[in-house]
């Protein structure tokens, strides 16, 4: 088959949408289909169209909607589909009513969705692999470090883990390493200004992926600070790292890491974060815990299982 996949993050970024896109577009190629990603819909020859994003690729589905009025159309949502433009966005909605089918990262990204649309949706984790030679990497011992991975954007509520470890105690080693972009001149302002007041805070910037995947593999811990999400894909990073996860209490990170998973803080609390950053620090029973909750979580995210079940979605459209 012929697949276009569009996306509104332009070729080359390394926002969370394009990172998607490309991996998704390498498992089609896998099963042997044919796969193009571009930004946005240009009336090229297809079988059958994604779109990631249901709201910012509104125009692509629509174009392609009325060009194929009986093709498949899949619609990805992501966490501002789901948690903020499904409620408050016409475009959004009508990308979901034009789908034959929908994509959403975690279960309960069903339950965000119209009652009538909820049989379409398809349920896809996010896979993720740990590089080669990243295995071998491990924690430095004189200090514990956790790593915030992810471009600094106001919705990832990016200084919260910054502002958390300036409430430990001074005998704590906890360190936080942060890369991602500043979108903004005013994120690289406060990111720089942090670094100068918090010896506990250090900014690396932007990455390349397989060096954000080793400073994850050093780290005890992965904070996710975020206040939506449809289904973060540091954490899929994270369970295949073997690297427990701490994170903000939000339905994006509970469709996969479980109700009772016991890592969670309330939604920009940092008392609550510092917390539990010096109890994962101080208590093994309690790191050990987490580590053997996120241990069990892996095969949520073996790249076999992400396969699959685009296999099996594809399938049903054919």
């Amino acid at each position: 088959m012929r697949i276009l996949l569009v996306t509104p993050a332009p070729l080359g970024s390394t926002r969370g949408n394009r990172v998607t896109a490309v991996r998704w577009a390498r498992i089609l190629r896998q099963l042997g289909h044919r796969v193009a990603v571009q930004e946005e819909y240009d009336g090229a020859a297809c079988d059958v169209l994604i779109a990631l994003h249901a709201r910012r690729s509104f125009d692509s589905a629509a174009r392609f909607r009325k060009r194929h009025p009986q093709l498949p159309l899949i619609v990805a949502l992501t966490g501002t589909d789901l948690y903020q433009d499904l409620h408050n966005s016409l475009q959004a909605r009508r990308s979901l009513e034009w789908a034959t089918r929908l994509v959403v990262l975690q279960p309960l990204g069903v339950r965000q969705l119209p009652e009538h649309l909820r049989s379409r949706a398809r349920v896809i984790h996010q896979s993720a692999q740990l590089p080669a030679g990243a295995r071998r990497l491990r924690p430095k011992r004189d200090v514990f470090e956790v790593c915030v991975l992810g471009h600094l954007r106001p919705v990832k509520d990016p200084f919260r883990t910054a502002k958390a470890a300036r409430l430990l105690p001074e005998t704590s080693r906890v360190r936080v390493l942060q890369i991602g972009a500043a979108l903004s001149e005013e994120m690289t302002g406060h990111a720089k200004i942090e670094e100068k007041r918090n010896p506990r805070y250090k900014w690396l910037g932007e990455r390349p992926r397989w060096q954000a995947f080793r400073c994850l593999r050093r780290s005890r811990l992965l904070v996710l600070t975020s206040k939506l999400e449809g289904g973060a894909n540091v954490i899929s990073e994270a369970l295949a790292a073997s690297v427990p996860v701490v994170s903000s209490f939000i339905p994006g990170s509970i469709g996969i890491l479980g109700e009772d998973y016991p890592g969670y803080f309330p939604v920009g609390d940092a008392p609550a974060l510092a917390a539990l950053l010096h109890r994962a620090e101080m208590d093994r029973e309690f790191y050990a815990e987490l580590k053997a909750r996120c241990r069990r979580l892996a095969p949520l995210v073996a790249p076999a299982r992400e396969l699959r079940s685009w296999k099996a979605l594809i399938a049903e459209l054919q």
